[in-house]
């Protein structure tokens, strides 16, 4: 639940840059909106990564844990 929380985080810190660009109409923090969404997908994409390698290693973890039955 690490990972969930370091989202709520980032997307907290990103609160009034969307403020400032969608209420106040300020185009700088419309350049500031657009930097945080592609942290965002960095992020998302690295738990991707993340949550890819951990099932794999499931998969590893349970073909070699289940005795081979002889042939």
């Amino acid at each position: 639940m690490n990972r969930y929380q370091e989202l709520l985080d980032l997307i907290q810190t990103f609160e009034k840059d969307f403020e400032k660009f969608y209420v106040k109409q300020n185009k700088s923090a419309g350049t500031r909106v657009r930097k945080h969404m592609a942290e965002l997908k960095r992020k998302a994409q690295e738990i991707r990564n993340e949550v890819q390698e951990v099932k794999r290693k499931m998969d590893e973890q349970e073909g070699s844990s289940s005795p081979s039955t002889p042939a």
